[in-house]
């Protein structure tokens, strides 16, 4: 299991519910978190491993030793939006990109647990945002959809080279054609859980290598996902 870049279909994949908690979710489950640990995020989404199933997780410390701060969502619905806020973001299938994003203040989402328990969060300010970001991405949405339109010409160029990219190792036979990641999205998704198979892939993003000068500071910590 890797984590897939922009534009692999599977973030642009509607992602279907969960249908069952078993030992091989629960294995995608633990490597998800060390996944977003290696790359320094707060939250990942199933759907950015190319696992096209209702599911994310976060850790807002980002810290693998902080075991109580690790949440797993799986099935997950807003329920309540209040207010409006404009922060930076960041987003784990597109490496070193940052830009700001306007989003509700506050939420209150439910969702199940790892032991099929529903429960319910009210957050405010980064967990909000975060919780909004990852849910987007089982929506088949992304960060970059919704910047604020002063970082539109900024963003757009970035994206571009991370199509360059993605397009010139599919041509080679590096990567597979989208038809085939398609398919494969779709034999998982219907089937509400992960396959055998699924465990055993490792396929890793093509390297991409962003021109200095196309790159913007971030200004501080932000909701990489």
């Amino acid at each position: 299991m890797q984590i897939v870049y922009y534009p692999h279909p599977s973030l642009r994949f509607q992602a279907l519910e969960v249908k069952r908690i078993d030992s091989n979710l629960r294995t995608v489950v633990r490597k998800m978190f060390d996944l977003m640990y290696e790359a320094r995020g707060i939250g990942l989404a199933a759907t950015q491993i190319g696992l096209p199933l209702r599911l994310f997780v976060i850790n807002l410390e980002a810290d693998p030793a902080a075991k109580e701060d690790e949440f797993v969502f799986i099935n997950p619905q807003i329920n309540k939006r209040r207010g409006s806020d404009t922060d930076e973001e960041g987003c784990l299938s597109l490496p070193k990109l940052f830009a700001d994003v306007k989003r509700p203040e506050a939420v209150v989402i439910e969702a199940f647990d790892l032991d099929g328990q529903l429960f319910e969060m009210d957050l405010e300010e980064l967990p909000a945002r975060v919780v909004q970001h990852e849910l987007d991405h089982l929506d088949g949405a992304m960060f970059t959809d919704k910047v604020i339109d002063q970082h539109r010409d900024y963003v757009d160029p970035v994206l571009k080279v991370f199509e360059q990219t993605f397009r010139q190792a599919q041509a080679s036979g590096a990567y597979p054609n989208d038809e085939t990641l398609i398919n494969t999205l779709r034999e998982i998704a219907t089937s509400g859980g992960v396959p055998d198979s699924f465990l055993t892939a490792n396929l890793a993003p093509p390297a991409v290598e962003i021109p200095a000068g196309l790159l913007r500071p971030r200004r501080g910590r932000n909701s990489d996902g």
